[in-house]
């Protein structure tokens, strides 16, 4: 190849497939248009506190492990990961919480307080959707499919019925669980994956199983500590990396990719552009309009963070506050804010001290909200913050943590306009493209660009999906296609 390939945007997915493509003997560079990487997954750092932006927790390690692998290295040599048990906490307005751990007697004993032999109904739970989620990770998830029927076509027929593709998360859940709490708190995750667990397929049990069964995971010194890590090792093998370097057009001459304009003037010659930004901002670089077709998008977020000058002792690592009417609140978030607000917050300091001055913490609460577009453009942002900020120190006061506006010494606020103007995301959506049924593996925008020769995707947007994980084997999904390609 007698061009370099181009990297728009050094995001988790970006930097996974300039690793991928470098240890296959490519030239990479990799554009970044702020001043450091991390895309979604990046850090504010004010008077000692450290705020880790986005992803808060690691799940599925051994993707991370072979990511260093891949690049000749192992992670532990770069950074260390360390459990988080009890992973999560729920907590419900009447006053009732729950525990989630990978300890089973530690879940069992929580389970039995909403269900009875709760030990055995966990244990059927994580026996069946154990082996649903070998099926789904050993012959879906990393798989470059063009159809639906060449992407199923490595799964046995008999286990195709058997993945959850045709009932809802609710459903499948209540298969094992009666208790509407249990499922509540299992079924959470449909709202990062932008739907409700009454909408999302069932085969989305293998997120609160994959928790569940391999546990959540902190790098030490925060998320940003293994972005920090991962760039490491791309520049070690030879990946360049320019930051402050936004592009601001993809130009190609006929259907194929020409090279990238940059907004400081410089062309960037390149037969190969893999994009980090969300598929519809890039078809934006292209002069395309991605209003032209339908993009349904998660939700959007308000983030909020805190350096708390107190201690709150009452609060684990990882938190969230769901509403009494769950069904109502995920209705509403279509359109606007819930009246019964969910979110979520996650406090690094109490694993972590090194991530706040002594004696103080550092907290990071999300909480999600309607798309730019579903909020419409008289939507007062502003007031939204302000509300909300009310009712999360209003929630955490009746749960009886002692969080009052005085004791946050430092704050920063971002709203979906702010992440959209940050890192490309789409209509100010969070976590990337929706995983509707209509939207998994092939049906989801493919990283191969449809119209234009040596054009990419890499991220939430493209296959697998979003999350931290999904989006480092996205980075290698495309190399892997690119490589091909370039060999024919």
């Amino acid at each position: 190849m007698s061009h370099p390939v181009v990297v728009i945007g050094a995001g988790l997915g970006g930097l996974s497939a300039a690793i991928h493509l470098r240890m296959r003997g490519f030239d990479v560079i990799v554009l970044e248009k702020n001043s450091q990487p991390g895309g979604r997954a990046n850090r504010i750092d004010d008077r000692g506190y450290l705020f880790d932006t986005g992803p808060s927790l690691i799940n599925y390690p051994w993707v991370f492990e072979q990511l260093f692998a891949a690049s000749g290295a192992t992670m532990g040599e770069y950074v260390r990961l360390m459990p988080v048990d009890p992973s999560v906490k729920f907590y419900w307005r009447e006053g009732k919480t729950l525990c989630l751990s990978s300890r089973f007697d530690g879940l069992a004993e929580e389970f039995s307080n909403f269900e009875e032999a709760a030990d055995v109904k966990i244990a059927r739970f994580i026996h069946d959707t154990a082996h649903r989620f070998r099926v789904v990770f050993d012959h879906l998830v990393t798989r470059n499919a063009s159809s639906v029927a060449s992407w199923i076509a490595p799964v046995p027929k008999r286990e195709l019925f058997r993945l959850g593709l045709f009932t809802t998360l609710d459903r499948q859940l209540k298969r094992y669980f009666r208790s509407e709490r249990i499922r509540a708190a299992l079924g959470s995750y449909a709202m990062y994956l932008g739907a409700s667990p009454y909408e999302l397929p069932g085969t989305f049990s293998i997120l609160p199983f994959g928790e569940l069964y391999y546990g959540l995971w902190y790098p030490r010194g925060g998320i940003y500590s293994l972005v920090r890590a991962i760039e490491q090792r791309a520049r070690e093998i030879g990946v360049e990396l320019r930051y402050n370097a936004p592009v601001s057009a993809i130009t190609t001459t006929g259907t194929r990719v020409h090279g990238v304009q940059v907004a400081t003037g410089e062309f960037v010659r390149a037969d190969v552009v893999v994009s980090n930004v969300d598929v519809p901002t890039t078809y934006q670089l292209l002069g395309r309009n991605p209003s032209s077709r339908s993009w349904p998008m998660t939700p959007g977020v308000i983030t909020f963070y805190w350096g708390i000058s107190a201690d709150i002792p009452q609060l684990h690592h990882h938190c969230i506050f769901l509403p009494s009417n769950v069904r109502q609140a995920y209705k509403q978030l279509k359109e606007r804010i819930p009246d019964d607000l969910p979110f979520y917050t996650c406090l690094p300091s109490r694993s972590d001290p090194a991530v706040a001055p002594e004696g103080k913490h550092t907290l990071f609460v999300l909480v999600p909200t309607p798309t730019i577009s579903q909020a419409g453009e008289s939507f007062d942002w502003d007031r939204a913050v302000s509300l909300a900020r009310e009712q999360v120190l209003a929630r955490l006061h009746h749960h009886s943590v002692a969080l009052s506006a005085s004791s946050i010494e430092v704050e920063h606020v971002w709203t979906p306009r702010d992440w959209s103007q940050r890192f490309g995301l789409y209509d100010g959506s969070a976590f990337g493209l929706s995983h509707t049924l209509m939207h998994m593996g092939p049906l989801r925008p493919s990283n191969r660009d449809p119209q234009i020769a040596g054009l990419y995707y890499v991220g939430a947007s493209t296959t697998p999906g979003t999350g931290l994980p999904m989006v480092v084997l996205s980075g290698r999904m495309t190399a892997e296609r690119i490589w091909n390609d370039t060999r024919r």
